[in-house]
């Protein structure tokens, strides 16, 4: 009968749904999934990239020269402190300002796009105008000179760079979080706040047993993920030390850049790059557990 529609298949439907995803499967394997199972195998391997002719197996050579480079140790070292040194008070600082525009009854659109507006800005963008603030005759400089104070060299002096690097990825980023507390605290249900002011809670009580407890998803997730971008920081220090002075700004990520790119050793970068891949998703799988498994026990106490 002519217009009747015809019944489709679950075979034919299927063949529709790969139809449709094909852009995006062949993006994937071309641009994620080949590159990475291409680094897997350049890990066991010696390879130069300008002379792929001296392409050979070397088992698990690279990943043994790891334990004895002192460079890479120091770059995990550095990266480590990053990420301890900024994931508590990037989650910190982003709840307290989410908690801060949620209770401004007026204007909290404009607050929340003065604090979200740094993390639009490229991060490069960022690192290029803090290190005009960093210079000798930058702002922050001549700020101290007001009160009479010595200005710094932060990029230069060894115990400097790092805190500056540290500082200016928690402006950076806190905006991004603080967006992402703030949906979680508009979804908390007024409610249990009426509740419990009936019941003479007081604001910490109901912050600690209310709001707390019902954002506890969104903070593993903030965490988890702060720590992933902690972990692989790059644009921030290729941009302002470029991991000097004397390597106490060098971070995994630019330590990897620097052997594929500058030593040309693919082999040994691609080791690098798994370790880090095996370190972020141990220390996010802790975070995890660590902080599900407090979830839990609060609730069995509540």
């Amino acid at each position: 009968m002519i217009g009747k529609s015809r019944r489709i298949g679950p075979i034919e439907k299927s063949q529709q749904v790969l139809l449709f995803l094909s852009p995006w499967l062949l993006t994937f394997a071309v641009f994620w999934l080949y590159p990475l199972l291409f680094s897997l195998i350049l890990s066991f391997c010696d390879y130069d990239v300008f002379h792929p002719a001296m392409f050979s197996f070397a088992g698990f050579k690279n990943y043994w020269r790891l334990l004895g480079d002192g460079d890479f140790m120091q770059s995990f070292a550095n990266t480590l402190i990053f990420v301890v040194g900024t994931t508590p008070v990037t989650t910190l600082l982003a709840l307290a300002l989410a908690l801060m525009v949620n209770n401004v009854s007026r204007g909290s659109g404009i607050f929340r796009s003065i604090f979200f507006l740094p993390s639009i800005i490229s991060i490069v963008v960022t690192a290029t105008i803090f290190k005009s603030m960093y210079s000798p005759i930058g702002a922050l400089n001549r700020f101290l000179a007001i009160f009479g104070l010595p200005g710094q060299a932060w990029l230069i002096e060894k115990n400097l760079a790092m805190p500056a690097i540290m500082l200016m990825n928690i402006w950076a980023y806190t905006g991004y979080y603080m967006i992402l507390y703030l949906a979680a605290l508009k979804a908390v249900p007024r409610q249990l706040y009426e509740a419990a002011e009936v019941d003479g809670a007081d604001e910490w009580q109901q912050f600690r047993y209310i709001t707390l407890p019902q954002i506890h998803y969104m903070t593993i997730f903030i965490l988890v993920v702060n720590t992933i971008r902690s972990w692989q920081v790059f644009p921030e220090v290729f941009t302002l030390t470029r991991g000097g002075p004397v390597g106490s700004t060098n971070t995994m990520v630019h330590h990897l850049y620097e052997t594929a790119f500058r030593y040309h050793e693919m082999g040994y970068a691609s080791a690098i790059s798994y370790v880090l891949l095996a370190i972020i998703m141990a220390f996010s799988l802790l975070q995890m557990y660590v902080l599900q498994g407090r979830g839990r026990d609060g609730g069995s106490r509540r």
